[in-house]
């Protein structure tokens, strides 16, 4: 069976905190998704999370698409993604199923041929002439040449943000100044190291206790009681059961009783209106769990 020399791990954008415009750089959507290295070997596809766990067998549909594909090896970088009715990828539509399709922004390695030292401009062309119009398999849309424009057309259209990249990088492992990315909507993952007791007619708990690393240790950054269906209330409730612990995790835990702290072990992504002075989260909102991201990678704004 012919096989792919490599595994890697992603190259990752680093956030800057505003747009601009720069000559030879190019502006991608930003989406809200679950990132997946894609090998194809012959007729076995391989689905890698960012921290290497096989995701083969939870995303079947986009592993079924790619071994439709003419060649014989291939390495794609991409994210799985569902889209709203208008067109905007929804990481709880992700988490509930739908339609998942496979976003698809790099390609490292095609037919024998290494790519990763060449230019994003070869490995891009690379990429659009590989997915042969596969349905579920949906290049990267560009947005505006012009980075400013390019933020505002993101900011219109209701996006999480942009992707800036530099058509002269080659791809590297790990965090990489040659992409950049600029947020619209506030949207982070941190630890849950605790809950609150339920009131009312809300069940397992009431709201979950949030923080992020630096290098003191975790950081208590307020609590998120939006965002649970039942289905996650029960289902997050019994993987707590094994988490529970007598003392905080925080380095500053917050006052209040009727709480059960946790072991710093699960990831929440969450959607939020801003960060305030004292450093904690304005109107958060629980979007599902993440368990491509380790705790440890979740930090504190600088």
């Amino acid at each position: 069976m012919k096989s792919v020399p490599f595994r890697i791990r992603p190259m990752l954008a680093t956030l800057i905190p505003e747009p601009f415009h720069a000559p030879g750089w190019v502006f991608e959507e930003k989406y809200d998704g679950y990132r997946l290295i894609a090998y194809k070997e012959g007729d076995r596809v391989t689905l890698l999370s960012r921290n290497d766990k096989d995701r083969t067998s939870t995303f079947p549909e986009i592993a079924g698409a790619i071994r439709k594909l003419p060649a014989s090896t291939l390495v794609l970088d991409g994210e799985a993604v569902v889209f709203d009715r208008h067109g905007l990828s929804r990481f709880q539509l992700l988490q509930q199923g739908g339609k998942r399709t496979f976003a698809v922004f790099d390609c490292m390695y095609l037919d024998g041929r290494d790519l990763r030292s060449e230019p994003l401009t070869a490995r891009r062309s690379a990429m659009e002439a590989a997915l042969a119009g596969q349905a579920r398999l949906l290049p990267s849309k560009r947005l505006a040449p012009n980075g400013l424009v390019a933020y505002a057309q993101a900011t219109k259209r209701g996006l999480e943000g942009m992707i800036a990249k530099d058509q002269s990088s080659i791809y590297v492992e790990g965090r990489s100044k040659k992409w950049l990315k600029c947020k619209v909507h506030q949207e982070e993952e941190f630890v849950i190291g605790g809950y609150t007791a339920p009131a009312g007619a809300r069940q397992r708990f009431g709201a979950l206790l949030l923080g992020a690393y630096d290098a003191a240790g975790l950081h208590y950054v307020g609590k998120v009681g939006t965002g649970f269906s039942s289905n996650s209330l029960e289902s997050l409730g019994d993987l707590f059961q094994g988490l529970v612990r007598k003392t905080t995790p925080f380095i500053d835990a917050p006052r209040g009783r009727d709480v059960t702290y946790l072991a710093p072990k699960l990831v929440a992504q969450i959607a939020f209106q801003e960060w305030t002075a004292d450093k904690k989260l304005r109107q958060p909102v629980f979007l599902g769990l993440r368990d491509d991201k380790k705790p440890t990678e979740c930090l504190m704004p600088r």
